[in-house]
């Protein structure tokens, strides 16, 4: 199952020589909603890809998103901003679980924004190689399974996001067709079971 990841897109940003930290604050400030398309690469310690996968995600906040895996399978991650729902088709399971647990030990928190994100992470700049800019977010929860996170802008976008976690594997997505603000159904962010599939959770 893919693990759930927290999403950050894009960003207003005014001032063309703000650093990363300065533009991460901007796009909490001012994203309400958000849509794009993703390509996530997992890699393990050794360096091998472990799988690779396409989808789109949209966001609302506050803290409402949903994540559609379709190549090369399908799966949907919603959450409501009440719980998190996992649905995977092929072996018609739904896991859920409290948003608010998930934010507190997770990158998910990231979605929270704001006084919430610093609540949960510790933000630092990152000097990395490269035509991006990048931000370090380490979670203050060691629990999480994820011991660093990296996202990486250019000009006024968040175009990649990594994520390290304690096992030595590596998740790198990459943002298309960024779209800001757009106007979104509320059905997007709603999820109900299929009546043949079996819920596990909370």
């Amino acid at each position: 199952m893919v693990r759930l990841l927290f999403l950050i897109i894009a960003f207003a940003m005014q001032d063309a020589n703000a650093s990363g930290l300065e533009r991460m604050r901007e796009y909490f400030k001012n994203i309400q909603t958000a849509q794009a398309d993703f390509h996530q690469v997992v890699t393990d310690k050794q360096g091998h890809r472990t799988q690779e996968v396409t989808g789109t995600m949209r966001l609302q906040k506050p803290n409402k998103f949903r994540w559609d895996y379709n190549k090369p399978f399908v799966q949907e991650i919603v959450g409501d901003g009440e719980k998190i729902w996992i649905y995977d088709p092929e072996l018609s399971q739904v896991t859920v679980r409290s948003l608010s647990k998930a934010t507190s030990s997770s990158p998910a928190a990231l979605l929270a924004g704001g006084k919430e994100m610093e609540r949960y992470f510790t933000i630092k700049e990152a000097n990395r190689k490269g035509d991006l800019e990048w931000v370090l977010a380490i979670p203050k929860v060691s629990e999480s399974g994820f011991e660093r996170v990296f996202l990486g802008f250019k000009g006024d976008e968040l175009m990649e996001m990594e994520l390290h976690d304690s096992f030595g594997n590596r998740t790198a997505i990459e943002f298309t067709n960024l779209e800001r603000n757009p106007k979104l159904a509320r059905e997007l962010f709603k999820f109900t079971p299929p009546h043949d599939a079996d819920v596990v959770g909370e």
